[in-house]
């Protein structure tokens, strides 16, 4: 028997049609394992050395973590049943991946969310990332708003429904208006906070897209106030036509808050304006930052302090399309 292979080979002189047999069987399962143990060692030289391979583990390692974090959350989340506390747990899942991916978060203006009261935050959507930054700012008793098409996902879905998060169904568009306004009653009732990403898709460009004025009557309607919240660019260390994906600083901005009390629906286009201006405003010397032309500590904009002041003036004005709230992805 070679290397637990049985053979039988016959003292002559000769080799005989099965000790040649068995032979090139032992090559074969020595060439085998030759291979299985080059994998890992092309693997890594890969992954070290190719950026694009580099970019697509780190993406499958992120999806896997999140699903598989969902999977192990679910069944206590269950426990409590659909609650916005569970949103704690996904919190605590998704926070170690800035450690694990080497990104810093850098917060600015997180004093202005130390209020009791209830309010509707509205945040750019780059992607998927903006995970990592939601969770560091994420204040209690927040929850997304997202697409209907994450219900389901398997079990994130179910872990997002457990979470309390709200699902908008982005092509019925009385079906949208009609959970904004469910939505609204239980701000009030509740003091329920809402994340919304009003570009309503994922934008790596150098400015913010129109606006879509889902937030804004959400916000009008249950007249509650608006924080804005700004992450900077992630070009130094992700980009997915790029397909770059390494470690890097990703800042957090939180505008002062802008108040709706009074405002009424027909406020609502200039509102939506006056919030995607004042972002757009914090994104561009962001990106300027980004780029070296400025110090990493430089001190909040002044220019944000206004966005309250409602003086911003728009670059376009945002179509009602079928998706009015503008969800995450």
């Amino acid at each position: 028997m070679l290397l637990g292979i049985p053979c039988a080979i016959r003292p002559a002189p000769g080799l005989s049609s099965s000790a040649s047999s068995c032979w090139g069987s032992v090559m074969e399962v020595v060439l085998l394992h030759g291979l299985l143990l080059l994998l890992p060692l092309a693997a890594l030289l890969l992954y070290r050395y190719n950026a694009t391979f580099h970019y697509f583990c780190k993406v499958a390692f992120f999806n896997c973590w999140i699903t598989a974090m969902a999977t192990l959350l679910s069944p206590f989340a269950a426990l409590r049943g659909r609650s916005v506390e569970n949103m704690k747990l996904l919190r605590a899942a998704i926070l170690p991946l800035k450690h694990l991916y080497g990104i810093k978060m850098q917060v600015w203006g997180l004093e202005h969310l130390n209020t009791e009261e209830p309010y509707v935050i509205v945040s750019n959507h780059q992607a998927a990332l903006d995970l990592m930054g939601m969770v560091e700012v994420i204040p209690d008793g927040c929850v997304p708003v997202a697409k209907k098409e994450l219900l389901y996902m398997g079990t994130v879905g179910w872990a997002c429904w457990l979470s309390g998060i709200i699902f908008i169904d982005r092509c019925k568009r009385e079906d949208a208006i009609n959970v904004i306004s469910q939505t609204a009653r239980t701000m009030r009732r509740e003091k329920l906070r809402v994340w919304i990403f009003p570009e309503g898709t994922r934008n790596q460009d150098k400015s913010m897209l129109p606006f879509k004025r889902g937030a804004f009557h959400l916000a009008v309607q249950a007249q509650v106030p608006i924080f804005p919240i700004v992450f900077s660019p992630y070009w130094d260390f992700f980009s997915s036509k790029e397909k770059k994906f390494t470690s890097g600083t990703c800042t957090i901005q939180i505008l002062p808050k802008v108040e709706t009390q009074g405002l009424s629906s027909t406020d609502v286009p200039r509102l939506t304006e006056t919030v995607r201006q004042a972002m757009a405003d914090a994104f561009a010397e962001m990106s300027a930052s980004c780029c070296g032309d400025q110090s990493a500590e430089h001190p909040q904009c002044p220019h944000c302090a206004g966005a309250g002041a409602g003086a911003g003036r728009g670059t376009g004005s945002p179509q009602c399309e079928e998706n009015t709230t503008g969800t995450s992805n």
